[in-house]
């Protein structure tokens, strides 16, 4: 008798900024995944938030996806999207297994035993899809929805970094009710000049610039509120900037720190660098870095992971200085898995295969699903 298979439901899409780099991860990770092991399942949240069928996913996942990453907000016209208003779903339980189900309307129902979210940003990776996955009683890849929630916000975790002794970038975080008080000057006596303004709850460098000049600053405070109701303004680290892959959960481990080099005509690694311009960075992986400082990378990426409650996987982003300090600048707990990110290729380098990735987040997913099911949820009398 043939083992059954694990039913994997890939989440990606969303309301996000982040809408493309979603869709382009989900669709590697589709094709890595072992499908003598899997049984997959490909649940797209359009961008009005609406979750499509599968039928109806695949055809927009085709749709949107090129072979060139669209710019960044930018619709594609899609003749058959407008023909789907039939198609969406809903997600309910099974009252029977109390799994989550994503129910068509042909009424196939197909139980899920893990649900793998990549979307990226607000509403994926800020705790949003991982409270539903638990009150949907569902395991679940990755941190679930402290973790989740404390990294997508860069000044709450900031804090947690700053308040476990993690050497951290200067920083002011401003919410839109407090905008009045943000100015160029306010900004510049703290942190000097030039800085960065930030969204506070998204990545890819979706809403970032870089404020050289006083003329800069309306211009990127706007683009960033554009994004989020809070904003970061940072301090300009000058240094090396490095990547590291953490995998694990109670005892993670580290890869090959990756080097990001951004080249001479951009400014900083920004979505267009990252996503549009193959000619805007070079990734160096490993890191020319010596042995004693790939340890401390290693050593501080898996004490941040643990220390801001992630699970899973997350990448762990750092400034090495000229005096040989490392500033962590931020994690992500769903990193990409686009052709161009770098947590796959990390992982690659230091001896694991995309595939090899996804087996081991998804088991380790289902492991976590069974500790916590045998938590006490009644009082003993």
């Amino acid at each position: 008798m043939s083992k059954q298979k694990i039913r994997v439901a890939v989440v990606c899409g969303g309301k996000s900024a982040e809408h493309e780099v979603s869709l382009t991860s989900a669709k590697n990770i589709i094709n890595a995944l072992d499908q003598n092991k899997y049984e997959t399942h490909l649940l797209v949240l359009d961008r009005q938030g609406r979750l499509l069928s599968t039928v109806s996913a695949q055809r927009y996942l085709n749709n949107k996806l090129g072979d060139v990453m669209p710019k960044l907000g930018a619709e594609i016209a899609s003749n058959s999207e407008e023909k789907l208003d039939n198609e969406y779903v809903t997600i309910v339980r099974d009252e029977t297994s109390a799994n989550l189900i994503p129910l068509t309307r042909e009424s196939d129902k197909t139980p899920i035993d893990v649900i793998f979210p990549v979307m990226h940003g607000p509403d994926g990776e800020d705790g949003s899809i991982q409270g539903l996955a638990r009150l949907a009683n569902v395991a679940l890849v990755g941190s679930n929805v402290l973790g989740s929630a404390v990294n997508m916000d860069k000044d709450v975790m900031k804090r947690l970094l700053l308040q476990a002794g993690f050497p951290i970038a200067n920083y002011i975080a401003f919410c839109n009710s407090r905008r009045d008080y943000l100015t160029f000057d306010a900004v510049t006596d703290k942190l000097g000049c030039p800085f960065f303004v930030k969204p506070a709850n998204l990545g890819s460098s979706v809403g970032v610039s870089k404020v050289e000049f006083r003329e800069d600053f309306d211009s990127a405070v706007e683009e960033a509120f554009y994004y989020d109701t809070k904003i970061i303004c940072e301090e300009f680290i000058v240094g090396r900037e490095l990547e590291c892959a953490v995998l694990g959960t109670e005892a993670p481990i580290a890869s090959v720190p990756g080097e990001i080099v951004v080249l001479d005509n951009e400014k900083f690694y920004s979505y267009d660098t990252k996503y549009l311009n193959e000619h805007g960075a070079l990734l160096k992986i490993p890191a020319d870095l010596p042995d004693e400082v790939v340890e401390r990378v290693q050593q501080m990426a898996c004490q941040a992971f643990v220390s801001t409650y992630c699970e899973g996987m997350a990448r762990v982003d750092f400034f090495f200085t000229q005096d040989q300090q490392l500033i962590i600048n931020e994690l992500n707990t769903i990193p990409g898995f686009t052709d161009v990110s770098m947590y796959p290729k990390l992982l690659e380098a230091s001896g694991m295969s995309l595939t090899e990735v996804l087996d081991w987040l998804i088991k380790d997913a289902l492991q976590r699903f069974k500790e916590r099911a045998r938590l006490k949820t009644k009082v003993d009398i």
